[in-house]
């Protein structure tokens, strides 16, 4: 009996879980698939490719800062936004997207302290 209760739980919770991720999805719409595709990118997407995926939610969050700030200097407006999963908390989070070749993308890696040492490395990438 006591197996049964415990299953049913865990079995609502996933259903929950499932629907929560399916409803998050549908709001996304189109942007969520082009993310999926790699035609747009998130700032923790692009530490990763840059080698700085090991750093800390805080400055991987204060990197997204400089980002939008560096495209919304160029660009007048705000980017698109998508809903994601955050990598760590599993929390749904509201997160801006970007143009893989966005050169806010580099601006936030030399407006950023922390991330200065990856400017280089990107800049060698995307040339090559």
């Amino acid at each position: 009996m006591l197996a049964t209760a415990k299953l049913r739980t865990r079995t609502k919770g996933a259903a929950r879980t499932a629907v929560k991720a399916l409803y998050y999805r549908c709001i996304s719409g189109i942007v969520a698939v082009l993310v999926d595709q790699g035609r747009l990118v998130r700032t923790g997407d692009v530490l990763d490719r840059f080698g700085g995926g090991d750093l800390p939610d805080g400055q991987q969050s204060w990197y997204g800062r400089h980002v939008v700030k560096a495209y919304r200097k160029v660009h007048g407006g705000d980017p698109v936004r998508v809903w994601a999963r955050h990598r760590t908390t599993g929390k749904w989070v509201h997160v801006y997207v970007y143009n893989p070749a966005d050169p806010a993308l580099l601006a936030g890696l030399h407006n950023y302290k922390a991330t200065r040492h990856l400017a280089d490395r990107a800049a060698y990438l995307t040339a090559a």
